[in-house]
């Protein structure tokens, strides 16, 4: 079927996800009670082993639907104090065990049809009749996969998607039953325990696939390349980013996480930073649906190296502190800027214009201020910086003074 003529995909806060994914799982429900019975009642009645393990399969199908009801109700929750990604997980923990019940059912029915394999002589001819019934579960669960498969893609739904190739699986085993039964109606009375082992393995193998993709996520596997690829597109050519490191991915169930480190300028305002980090996240979040929360961190430089010098530069307080003797003889400034880059100091010091006023004052100043910034190792620079705030003006032809600045 071409896209242009595919249902569109619902979002992932649409209120009718919930009943979509129940009707859906009901269905399933309903279809397999159906076919688990009439595979067993007709396998035994008929002696065909295939038929019954075939039903088996159809009753492990009936447990993970339950189990997809039980994710979906509880994985819609919203977040919480014990929860604050939210219960989506649920989903990815409820395919695990559904891979997990696959591969034990398999199993069982590999070690069943093998027992009977050692002892050809003793296996009853099979009647007809289990022919007639593998037809109709082929026909049944075919149906019912195309069915759930396109329910799961609307809904971008692993869970469910996991559970439609569960019911192809049934279909593919249905098949291969049929085909072991007929072969016994020929006359090889091994085919319907050979028909039972290759659906037993058919099983395992898609248990362990489930389980294996489930586990991937519960153990914070990233992105593909081609995902992680394009978010760094999004965020490198966000205004205001210079560059980008530390991007990290993982999925949340049908969803997916990201945390970015951005450099931006180291002489902006902090607000500033702030809003290129919100930028950022709102352009992540419109280009990539699936992504459900951005967590951008501002650096103004790369660091990577977290324990490395940034962790060991004096903190406000020791820097003020081995200022104090100068600025205590001025009037107290109106605010003092650190910048911590390239593993040094630079201190900026916002003092009142009128302290222009007396220039003996403000040499001096400027000199112990030199002296200072000698004896201090870390300290990279200073700078003075004299200005007045016009705000708001007194008239609309108001005279706007120039702040100067000197840097030692």
């Amino acid at each position: 079927m071409s896209s242009a003529k595919a249902a569109p995909e619902i979002s992932f806060d649409d209120p009718g996800r919930y009943a979509l994914t129940q009707r859906c799982t009901w269905i399933s429900v309903a279809v397999n009670v159906l076919l688990t019975a009439a595979q067993v009642v007709a396998g035994i009645v008929a002696n065909s082993q295939a038929l019954v393990a075939d039903g088996m399969h159809s009753l492990s199908d009936l447990v993970c639907d339950f189990l997809v009801l039980f994710a979906a109700h509880h994985s819609k929750d919203p977040a919480d104090e014990s929860h604050p990604y939210g219960h989506a997980r649920i989903e990815t923990a409820a395919s695990f065990g559904l891979g997990a019940i696959l591969a034990a059912t398999g199993g069982a029915i590999i070690w069943s049809a093998g027992v009977k394999l050692q002892d050809l002589g003793s296996l009853p001819p099979v009647a007809p009749l289990a022919l007639w019934t593998a037809l109709l579960a082929l026909v049944a669960k075919e149906g019912l996969f195309r069915y759930m498969l396109h329910v799961g893609q609307r809904l971008r739904s692993p869970m469910l998607i996991a559970n439609a190739w569960h019911a192809r699986s049934d279909a593919a085993s249905s098949l291969v039953v049929a085909v072991g039964i007929g072969g016994n109606l020929m006359g090889f009375v091994f085919a319907d325990s050979v028909a039972a082992v290759i659906v037993g393995f058919m099983i395992v193998r898609m248990g362990v696939v489930f389980s294996w993709e489930a586990l991937q996520e519960l153990i914070d596997t990233g992105l593909s390349v081609e995902e992680v690829a394009s978010i760094r597109q999004v965020i490198i050519d966000t205004q205001g980013v210079g560059s980008l490191h530390e991007l990290r991915t993982r999925r949340m169930a049908h969803r997916s996480l990201v945390d970015a480190h951005v450099c931006v300028s180291p002489r902006i305002s902090v607000s500033e930073g702030h809003r290129i980090a919100e930028v950022t996240r709102k352009r992540v979040l419109d280009s990539h649906p699936t992504v459900s929360d951005v967590l951008v961190h501002v650096d103004v430089e790369d660091d990577e190296d977290h324990d490395g010098k940034s962790q060991r530069m004096p903190d406000r307080s020791e820097l003020m502190g081995f200022l104090a003797p100068v600025l205590a003889t001025l009037p107290k400034p109106q605010r003092v800027v650190l910048h911590y880059l390239n593993g040094r100091v630079e201190a900026e010091v916002f003092l009142p214009c009128e302290v222009l006023a007396d220039a003996a004052v403000v040499s001096a100043a400027e000199r112990e201020f030199a002296e200072r910034l000698r004896e201090h190792p870390l300290l990279g620079a200073l700078s003075i910086n004299y200005r007045q705030r016009v705000s708001p003006p007194a008239a609309a032809d108001f005279r706007l003074r120039v702040a100067l600045g000197r840097m030692l």
